[in-house]
């Protein structure tokens, strides 16, 4: 099904990587038409991540900020490109094979994606990245991706979600979380470290949240029942061999402690490494004490269906620290990097429902 788009759109283009002078808002941008079994959504809000700073950086290189390996998948970006991984918005076209019955649905976007451009992919890409995500007016993807929201929350509060809440589930699920265990949430007070404190606690964990002590009353209102400073020896504070489950977004030189932390038969499980992504690592206290390492990017296919339905069924809730018009996303990203919030911030991009 087609209806009348117009041809240009207004959204940010990422034209290389490097400074906040790469990101180039623009009125004049082609609007996409969707291909067969994709939809065209108009983005109601977007959420900043970590992972917009990064791929700008050329962060994800592992040849000290290349191009040659930048993407999530570890493959060139293609510029210019339009980054934003979370979206809130509406399908407004039906690309060929889409019933038309979908159009006018309120969705938000699965940012893992396993088919676009009308094909399986061989290796997920990741809205943003690989392709084009919502830091505009409207968004193609693939209808599959594309799943129905009925909730009350508004466009802002249902962005905050996608990324950071989808990313905390499947580490939950890789690291099998389950009632009465002791679960260890490092960078928690960021928009995946808060998600998964929520989560774990909803699963019935015990969670104990890694966090600036200025943040530690907000974490615990999300269920945290104890915090620690992010600066604290783990195992000063809670003990060696006290933990059942780490959940690490920071790695970096704290890393050997957290291991530490873990009991004979613990699970690791890591989607993240703002401290730094080279660590040691004792080889001798993973098999020694049976440990498990999970690395968790690509999401499992019952993640994303499974938070839609814990907003739905208002399970979870969302953690908005601020929001920002699309053409502040300089200031937006500039807050962002200064860490003094908890929770998401969101970029508006064509109003609220």
């Amino acid at each position: 099904m087609t209806s009348e788009q117009p041809g240009r759109m207004r959204g940010v283009w990422l034209t290389g990587h490097g400074g906040l002078d790469k990101l180039e808002v623009r009125d004049d941008i082609p609007v996409p038409r969707p291909g067969r079994g994709e939809v065209l959504i108009r983005v109601a809000a977007a959420g900043v991540n970590n992972t917009d700073i990064n791929t700008r950086l050329a962060w994800y290189s592992k040849h000290e900020g290349a191009s040659e390996d930048a993407s999530w998948a570890g493959e060139p970006i293609r510029f210019p490109r339009i980054q934003g991984i979370d979206v809130c918005g509406r399908i407004v076209e039906a690309g060929e094979g889409v019933g038309a019955e979908r159009v006018g649905e309120r969705v938000l976007v699965e940012p893992c994606l396993r088919e676009a451009n009308g094909r399986a992919l061989e290796r997920p890409w990741y809205l943003g990245s690989e392709c084009d995500g919502g830091f505009a007016e409207y968004v193609a993807v693939a209808a599959r991706h594309a799943y129905r929201i009925d909730s009350e929350l508004d466009d802002v509060s249902l962005a905050s979600f996608p990324c950071s809440y989808s990313t905390a589930e499947n580490l939950l699920r890789r690291a099998h979380v389950s009632p009465g265990q002791r679960v260890l949430v490092t960078g928690a007070s960021g928009g995946v470290g808060s998600a998964a404190v929520q989560l774990a606690a909803m699963r019935g964990a015990h969670v104990i949240a890694a966090t600036h002590p200025d943040k530690a009353d907000r974490l615990r209102a999300l269920g945290a029942e104890r915090t620690i400073g992010r600066n604290d020896s783990v195992v000063d504070a809670l003990g060696r061999e006290s933990i059942d489950v780490v959940v690490d977004l920071v790695a970096g030189p704290r890393f050997p402690e957290l291991l530490e932390a873990l009991r004979p038969g613990g699970r690791y499980a890591v989607s993240g490494a703002i401290g730094g992504p080279l660590v040691e690592l004792d080889v001798r206290t993973l098999y020694l004490k049976d440990l498990t390492l999970h690395g968790c990017t690509a999401l499992d296919p019952e993640v994303f269906p499974a938070l839609v339905g814990y907003i739905e069924q208002g399970r979870i809730v969302p953690v908005v620290a601020g929001t920002f018009p699309l053409e502040r996303i300089a200031e937006a990203q500039t807050a962002f990097l200064s860490k003094h919030h908890v929770g998401k911030l969101v970029l508006t991009v064509a109003g609220q429902d």
